[in-house]
């Protein structure tokens, strides 16, 4: 049994794993970026070893510095949990080549699975019907023309590396195709460190299923369940359920038969997801996810069955504990997961909403658990994944299931930032979702969230004088917290904001003056426009990138461009005016 884990990654999944390790009596060590000093995950670790660097590029996407803290901590084993390396067979190389065990798949299977050209020829090997695609990269405009014209529009330019909607853009017809393309690929590299891309037809109204499972190195694999994940925005999901309600008869077991079989084409073993598209009762291969997902508690609850405990122990060399008919048998009632993200989903934009969380209170009771990254007084940074946390609940039915969930939500408090709970509520509340007839599309073109309104709610600042504050030193790896009274204005207590409110949460905008303002912290990708050009309202003005996903800030006023005042690769801050209409 592996002794010492090492977390390369941050937020809810490096708590999340830290806890099962402690469980299961094993230390473990956390590395953190400069902006992640105080983070939860660095707080809850027996060790933390500073990787230096803000944004992902420079923390947690940095080989050296974590293969560094490895050598360091003298930790046998590391889990990649999912994003930045987690599906990178040259970092698991590097890992194993160390010596230490990475808890994941073999590199071998994370190149040909994680690939998602090479992975849809092991699942044809494996028997399991594919999307209609390129089986190569594309790396040109013309390429993607070429298959939109002979497969028919819209097509699904995707991140060949990726995963949970990075780098995925649905174009419409030929004339999209080159910008398209550029923001996929700028998607991909920033989050994902690749470019690669492919392209698959874009299917109407699918539902999203996927098939966990879990091998080991004695060629074992074992499908746990299914789950539903066709409630999205942004080809990113927003909930989950398990099993996947509504299938008919034998599709369920058909789905997992085939996701064993892919699997074992090109001997995996650990966690690992095998995604399909479910539409007019067939399902198509889509692609799997070489790591534990997101959205794996969800299985959890229905099964009892600890998958991050299943990672360690098979990374140990241990077999998996149970036979695929004895998992089958622990399946028991309906769960819900309802990811809690850092967005403000007023009238159906799903911002990005970075900042400090000002109050969090979880819900509690029967069948009800939430998995978190932060706590009161921590910050959600631009530079990452704004996933706060996962509400997971568990009930006799789906009714009941959906029931306690809405339940919960409507307990919850997050203060300080804008989230997606109002929009999940309205989903939870819909006739659609309950008579599962949602698809992948149906968030963003049927569900009406125009008149959604969301608040980040907090309070006031505190006044001057001297206040409490707590930091952090490290040395040689341990963690020591220090409390001080200092005065506030070297504490860096936020003073009242006077730039423009945008709690309305607009996509960008038109003030009454004609400034378009940032509606959020961000960095600018692409300015769309030039002095003394017309716009309309509706047309994009700047492409802002905000928590690795890029968002179009459009005019709220049609006029002529009088002033831009920020380029590509300026950093700019909620409020900033980025360019005049008059």
């Amino acid at each position: 049994m592996l002794k010492k884990i090492l977390i390369a990654n941050r937020g809810e999944i490096a708590v999340r794993v830290i806890r099962t390790a402690r469980e299961m009596g094993i230390a473990t060590v956390a590395v953190y970026s400069e902006l992640d000093r105080n983070a939860l995950h660095v707080r809850l670790a027996d060790e933390a070893y500073a990787l230096g660097g803000q944004t992902a590029a420079e923390s947690y996407l940095n080989t050296e510095a974590i293969l560094d803290a490895i050598r360091k901590s003298g930790a046998d084993g590391v889990h990649p949990g999912y994003g930045f390396f987690s599906e990178n067979a040259d970092f698991a190389r590097a890992i194993t080549e160390m010596g230490v065990a990475f808890i994941g798949p073999p590199p071998e299977a994370i190149v040909e699975m994680g690939d998602k050209v090479s992975s849809r020829k092991a699942a044809l090997r494996g028997g399991a019907p594919i999307v209609p695609g390129t089986t190569e990269f594309v790396t040109t405009a013309k390429e993607i023309q070429d298959f939109g014209n002979d497969f028919g529009w819209p097509i699904a330019i995707k991140a060949a590396f990726g995963g949970g909607g990075r780098g995925m853009k649905v174009v419409q017809s030929a004339d999209q195709v080159q910008e398209a393309m550029d923001s996929a690929q700028r998607e991909s590299k920033a989050f994902f460190g690749r470019d690669e891309i492919y392209v698959e037809r874009y299917l109407t109204w699918p539902r999203h299923i996927e098939v966990q499972l879990v091998g080991d190195k004695h060629g074992n694999v074992v499908w746990v369940s299914t789950r539903d994940c066709s409630a999205q925005r942004r080809h990113q999901k927003l909930i989950e359920e398990a099993p996947a309600p509504g299938l008919p008869d034998g599709v369920e077991e058909a789905m997992g038969e085939a996701a064993v079989k892919a699997a074992k084409a090109v001997g995996y073993y650990n966690a690992g997801t095998v995604e399909f598209i479910f539409q007019d009762n067939d399902f198509f291969f889509l692609e799997m996810n070489t790591r534990l997902q997101v959205e794996h508690p969800v299985t959890e609850v229905i099964t009892g069955i600890d998958l991050v405990e299943w990672q360690i122990r098979v990374a140990s060399g241990e077999k998996l504990p149970m036979t695929q008919k004895q998992v089958a048998a622990r399946r028991n009632g309906h769960g819900i997961e309802v990811r809690i993200n850092a967005e403000n989903p007023t009238a159906g934009k799903f911002l990005p909403s970075p900042g400090t969380i000002t109050k969090l209170t979880t819900p509690d009771g029967f069948g009800t658990r939430f998995d978190g990254g932060y706590e009161a007084g921590d910050t959600v940074s631009q530079y990452y994944d704004n996933l706060v946390g996962k509400l997971i609940v568990w009930g006799k039915d789906r009714d009941t299931a959906i029931a306690r969930t809405i339940r919960a939500l409507e307990e919850m408090v997050i203060e300080g930032v804008h989230t997606t709970i109002p929009a999940d509520l309205a989903i939870l509340r819909h006739p659609d979702f309950s008579a599962v007839t949602h698809s992948t599309k149906w968030v963003e073109e049927t569900l009406d969230l125009s008149k959604l309104v969301s608040s980040a709610g907090g309070g006031e600042a505190p006044e001057d004088g001297l206040i409490e504050r707590s930091t952090t030193v490290e040395v040689n790896g341990k963690r020591f917290d220090v409390k001080m009274w200092v005065p506030e204005f070297t504490a860096g207590v936020a003073k009242k904001s006077k730039k423009p409110t945008r709690g309305s949460g607009s996509s960008g905008g038109a003030l009454a003056t004609g400034d378009v303002a940032a509606p959020m912290q961000g960095t600018i990708v692409k300015v769309n426009v030039e002095v003394g050009q017309t716009v309309a309202v509706g047309d994009s003005i700047v492409v802002l990138e905000a928590m690795k996903m890029e968002n179009q800030i459009t005019a709220e006023k049609a006029g002529k461009i009088a002033k831009i005042n920020v380029k590509a690769g300026d950093t700019v801050g909620s409020g900033d005016v980025l360019a005049v209409i008059e």
